[in-house]
């Protein structure tokens, strides 16, 4: 089964592969490394479409992995403002500067591993696509077409060994990078997570799911736990068409960026801080936002003509405030403020 199925999936890659910014088509040379670890990592829980535009900014600034060494945290920061998961953009520049120190990236899936912020489905993607290594690449959507290709039943996360090792069965030695590509890309276009399209996947003969019965049943997930929320409060501070920013905390939630300032929320959980200014406050509305293990409602205030706040912080032009690389959430808040 292991050869029909990778023979079968790599003849429908080569015509139907998705044209992607970050990707060599089927037959051409490998991409840049760099360019394949820095898609990789902003895809990580992000979508496709989300990614592009990002993507391509990031590489008309810094085209090169010693060009992201060399740049200063805050602006990465600053550039990844609205991907979410902002360790992914710290971790980032920690990477490039040992491959810009190294000379170049690994090209082994044992090393890339030792790089910051890349775990086993980076490593092997990098390895893999990058440099033809066999290795053994599992995504959310590799997670659905081998679940449903082998009937995997056991729920996830406890399936994941077995969905590694049925992947493992079936990826070729040669082409591995291919592979994986047509693997994600049958799996975001044709073996969706709702109405998957049997009819037009290469493996319908061969997928033990859809011999079974419903194939959009697999893979069985578990009961989600509902997500705490927390309370907090923002404070939209105005003088002379500027707004004033702080710089978080370099470490912890949203370390590091420009944000609005707040009552601490992240810290606490509570949101029992003090405003920072004293004076009359202008209640504009609460807006929600999901992170990856509770929600927040943050309430925002605001107040115009305002004293200069005690503390670091700056005066930022509110015309300007795109050019800020505030977190969705404060982009949000601004966003409230300024309708």
């Amino acid at each position: 089964m292991a050869a029909i199925v990778s023979d079968k999936l790599l003849d429908w890659y080569d015509a139907h592969a998705r044209d992607l910014p970050w990707r060599a088509r089927p037959g051409e040379p490998a991409p840049d490394p760099y360019r394949v670890w820095l898609s990789e990592v902003m895809l990580q829980q992000t979508t496709v479409a989300a990614v592009k535009p990002y993507f391509e900014a990031f590489t008309s600034r810094w085209p090169k992995v010693e060009a992201l060494a060399a740049a200063p945290e805050e602006d990465v920061m600053a550039a990844w403002a609205g991907l979410g998961y902002y360790s992914r953009a710290r971790n980032l520049v920690k990477a490039a500067r040992v491959v810009a120190e190294m000379g170049g990236f690994p090209d082994t899936e044992a090393e890339l591993r030792k790089l910051p912020g890349l775990g086993d489905y980076t490593a092997a993607a990098v390895a893999a696509i990058a440099f033809g290594r066999r290795a053994v690449v599992v995504d959310a959507n590799v997670e659905r077409v081998v679940s449903r290709l082998f009937s995997i039943r056991e729920p996830l996360p406890g399936s994941r060994k077995a969905i590694r090792a049925a992947t493992d069965a079936i990826t070729p030695k040669s082409r591995a990078g291919d592979f994986a590509q047509a693997m994600m890309d049958l799996g975001s276009g044709i073996c969706t997570a709702r109405d998957p399209k049997c009819l037009l996947c290469p493996l319908e003969r061969d997928c033990r799911g859809k011999a079974e019965g419903d194939p959009a049943l697999l893979p069985v997930k578990a009961p989600k736990k509902a997500k705490p929320t927390r309370q907090g409060t923002a404070w939209w501070i105005e003088r002379e068409g500027a707004v004033w920013l702080v710089r978080r905390e370099g470490t912890g939630m949203l370390g590091g960026m420009r944000a609005l300032p707040d009552d601490g929320w992240s810290a606490r959980g509570d949101g029992s801080g003090e405003a920072p200014i004293e004076g009359s406050w202008e209640a504009r509305g609460v807006v929600r936002h999901a992170f990856t293990h509770f929600a927040i409602e943050l309430s925002v205030e605001r107040q115009s003509g305002a004293a200069q706040p005690e503390g670091e912080g700056e005066w930022w032009p509110i015309a300007e405030l795109d050019d800020a690389g505030l977190p969705t959430l404060y982009a949000k808040a601004a966003r409230l403020v300024l309708a």
